[in-house]
């Protein structure tokens, strides 16, 4: 663990060295959220109830979404490159040193502008939604579960990549489980909805977790960590598997 909290803690400087260009990336990051959050609390100010769900759930949804979202694709940057680095040849460096390999990459950069997500996510739930230690501990536990998610989605469709070359899976995965997430899954139906929680678990990442911040079901919790583990474990495993077929490509700039 020690090297690889080096790593993340150098890739942290790095991103913070400049320090304009840090802030701005924070601040435009931030005025995007709260722009969506404006539109989500004029929408429910005029239509009221949506299919069970009201501003106070929306405002759980997107402080899981946004905290969530903004510590994998900000603290690590590289879930969401997996695969460019894979058939761009970009993992001998990586290979060559004595940790491993998936940990490494996914601490080694940091994006300053998904952090803004980060922090303001958790600002949003602690001036909004109406935070208790019981609704706290719930959306702590929301946010483990989505960060789980989210990386091993990303990771498992990115080292796809190691089996049939390079191609768009990781960046249409990546698109589809944020755009989607970013809507309360019971304004779909029928096979949108069973798409939503089996295929891009959109529905686990926010949805679920608002859900059991305003109404705790420990059935729906144990389903949304099984998920989480479930992926992280499924992701961890191809890319492991993916690395036995890993052909040099002599590139020692991208990881």
């Amino acid at each position: 663990m020690r090297p690889l909290l080096r790593t993340w803690a150098t890739a942290w400087s790095k991103a913070a060295a400049n320090r304009h260009g840090f802030w701005t990336g924070i601040t435009l990051m931030t005025l995007n959220d709260v722009a969506w959050i404006v539109f989500w609390v004029l929408f429910f100010s005029r239509v009221g109830n949506v299919r069970g769900w009201d501003i106070d759930q929306i405002i759980a949804l997107f402080a899981v979404l946004t905290t969530s979202a903004g510590f994998v694709l900000g603290m690590l940057r590289n879930a969401r490159l997996i695969g460019p680095i894979i058939t761009d040849g970009g993992l001998d460096a990586a290979l060559s040193l004595p940790i491993p390999t998936l940990p490494y990459l996914l601490t080694r950069q940091v994006d300053s502008l998904f952090v803004g997500d980060m922090f303001f996510g958790v600002a949003l739930f602690l001036l909004f939604g109406h935070p208790t230690p019981q609704r706290l501990a719930v959306f702590a536990f929301g946010v483990f579960s989505a960060v789980l998610i989210f990386t091993g989605f990303l990771v498992l469709v990115g080292s796809l990549s190691f089996f049939v070359g390079r191609n768009e899976a990781g960046d249409l995965g990546f698109q589809a489980l944020l755009l989607f997430s970013s809507y309360p899954v019971d304004i779909f139906s029928g096979a949108t909805k069973i798409f939503l929680y089996a295929v891009v678990p959109a529905g686990f990442v926010t949805s679920v977790p608002a859900k059991l911040v305003t109404e705790f079901d420990l059935g729906w919790a144990a389903a949304t960590l099984a998920v989480g583990l479930g992926l992280a474990g499924a992701g961890a495993l191809t890319f492991n598997r993916g690395l036995r077929r890993y052909t040099s490509g002599a590139v020692w700039t991208r990881a």
